[in-house]
């Protein structure tokens, strides 16, 4: 995610209680846009547009929850 979002390492450590969308100015649409398609091609999956919703980026182990759904899917 933080080269997805060009956050030079800011992010530092991060557990799954961090904050997303709302907290990191960089996390607009665009860059949900940006991190989905990083996702996509990193993993080998596709996301659907019914599929995205803001709790997925509520934090990062919401984020972190649905790559493992798509993995196991």
């Amino acid at each position: 995610m933080d080269s997805a979002l060009q956050l030079k390492g800011r992010l530092g450590s991060c557990d799954a209680s961090m904050p997303l969308l709302g907290a990191i100015p960089e996390l607009d649409s665009m860059a949900v846009v940006s991190l989905i398609t990083a996702l996509e091609e990193h993993f080998g999956f596709s996301v659907a547009d019914d599929e995205i919703e803001a709790a997925t980026f509520a934090t990062l182990g919401s984020l972190s929850d649905f790559v493992r759904q798509k993995l196991d899917a």
